[in-house]
């Protein structure tokens, strides 16, 4: 943890203070036997106090049938939790909500705070949880690290929290940015006002519950969690994320179902909508859950879109990577990778099956002269001029590639010598009759092609033999005097 961080908050001089009347309420509730009638006359002697809270156990918040007239009543009636957390509640809300904001947006921050303690006594009650007045009290708290910061930082927690897209990425931030969170900030807090553990360990641990040994403290830090989630489901501008967390954690620790959830952050609306003016905090237009559900439905599609043409996109770019990495640049035919791959998987199967396979390989003729002469652009045009002759003459099973420089290829799986010998010979004849046209020039070329097939009786033994015996019968081609076609055939023997 950030000790020179720890340090400047301990000498902050407008570091959050717990309101003295609070503090008496809460020394006097921690003894053993707590007197009632001495914790009524501490609360009422703050009038605004006594009567926020008597508004406030009278509202529908709490649901009595009956009016409750005094603070004695209230503490016989509801308990001494439920008014120590009332009390609590609002002296801190009336003493933090008259600091000065610094660098982030205090209405938020209030916003979210009265949506989660509302939530959080309310998902408590769901749950069966007996301790929901302090999953209230520790909800209302949980972020009261962030005002620290805000007053010690200043405007650089600003930033930090314009960087969050959601409360829960905030963690990440702080903890990157300044080595300490909100959460670890409100443990520091709880523990300098000496709020007990039940309080203390789901401030501090809000967004980690899972740390907690003692297994009922955790059990209210989950509720906790839960809550500043059902809390971002209102307060975020984008609540699709915040819902599918709530509905995650819910099923995992407590085993509600959507159905369950949607209920509850539908209450939740409703009641914190009365709750909020009890603590005279701003919630803002009051946009009910049904809405909000929609609106995030909505951009889930639009995001699900939005995925789906990424998807798309991403598809077609890979697709034209995978087509560049295995396409000759200049003519658009195979490269020479991808000849040596498909000419290997093809020679494997032919000697497997013995359907024959065959290969043609053509070289320009007198293609140096056509650089020297007419310059390389012009040489580049005959290249594609060819490349685009040898593709057309390929059939759907066959592969057109450069094989280098002027030298094209062309494997034919499943064909014998004398068919292989005839395709070749009608690409001769083809390039021979028709002029290339490069620019202003009208050139004559022609190709010197050789043609050899694997035999049946296995004269190769593998796929570079093979294009070794097309290269030779090239060879024979150009002895022969260029612009003829040459079919390798295997020496005979010497009789003796």
């Amino acid at each position: 943890m950030n000790e020179s961080l720890i340090q400047r908050i301990k000498d902050c001089p407008t570091l959050p203070s717990l309101p003295s009347i609070a503090i008496q309420v809460l020394d006097l509730a921690q003894k053993e036997e707590a007197d009632i009638a001495e914790i009524a006359r501490v609360i009422s002697k703050d009038p605004a106090l006594s009567s926020k809270i008597l508004r406030t156990v009278n509202s529908s918040f709490y649901g009595r049938s009956q009016s409750i007239s005094t603070i004695s009543h209230a503490l016989v009636i509801l308990g001494l939790q439920s008014v120590k957390t009332l009390v609590l509640g609002f002296s801190l809300v009336s003493t933090l909500s008259k600091t000065r904001a610094k660098g982030f947006k205090h209405l938020t921050y209030w916003r979210r705070s009265i949506f989660g303690a509302t939530a959080a006594r309310m998902i408590a009650g769901k749950v069966g949880l007996v301790q929901q007045e302090e999953c209230f009290l520790s909800a209302l708290m949980m972020d009261i690290g962030m005002l620290v910061l805000d007053q010690v930082v200043g405007e650089p927690y600003g930033a930090l929290n314009d960087k969050a897209e959601s409360h829960d990425d905030l963690i990440q931030i702080e903890r990157d940015a300044q080595d300490m969170t909100h959460a670890d900030v409100a443990g520091l807090l709880a523990a300098q006002w000496k709020l007990p553990p039940l309080l203390a360990e789901p401030m501090a641990h809000h967004h980690d519950p899972g740390v907690i040994i003692d297994l009922s403290l955790r059990r209210v830090a989950e509720v906790v969690r839960l809550a500043s989630a059902c809390a971002d489901v209102f307060v975020d501008e984008n609540a699709a994320r915040a819902i599918a967390t709530v509905r995650k954690f819910s099923a995992e620790r407590f085993g509600l179902s959507d159905a369950d959830c949607d209920k509850l952050l539908e209450d939740i609306g409703t009641r914190t909508r009365e709750v909020a003016p009890l603590f005279e905090i701003n919630i803002g237009p009051a946009t009910n859950y049904e809405a909000i559900l929609k609106k995030a439905n909505e951009a889930l599609v639009e995001q699900t879109l939005r995925m789906q043409q990424q998807t798309t996109t991403l598809v077609e770019q890979n697709q034209q990577l995978k087509v560049q990495a295995t396409t000759d640049g200049l003519t658009g035919l195979a490269n020479r990778a991808s000849l040596e791959a498909f000419l290997a998987e093809k020679f494997a199967s032919a000697s497997a099956d013995g359907k024959g396979l065959a290969v043609l390989m053509m070289d320009v003729d007198k293609f140096k002269s056509i650089n020297d002469t007419h310059g390389h652009p012009v040489g580049d045009q005959v290249l594609k001029f060819i490349g685009k002759l040898v593709r057309t003459a390929a059939r759907a099973q066959d592969l057109a590639a450069r094989y280098g420089g002027e030298e094209m290829v062309l494997v034919l799986p499943g064909t014998a010598r004398n068919t292989a010998a005839a395709i070749a010979e009608t690409i001769r004849r083809a390039l021979a009759a028709r002029p290339v046209t490069a620019g202003a020039k009208t050139l004559n070329v022609t190709a010197s092609i050789g043609v050899a097939a694997c035999e049946p009786a296995g004269l190769f033994r593998e796929a570079g033999q093979l294009m070794k015996a097309a290269d030779m019968a090239v060879y024979a081609a150009k002895h022969a005097g260029r612009n003829c076609v040459r079919v390798f055939s295997a020496p005979k023997a010497k009789v003796a």
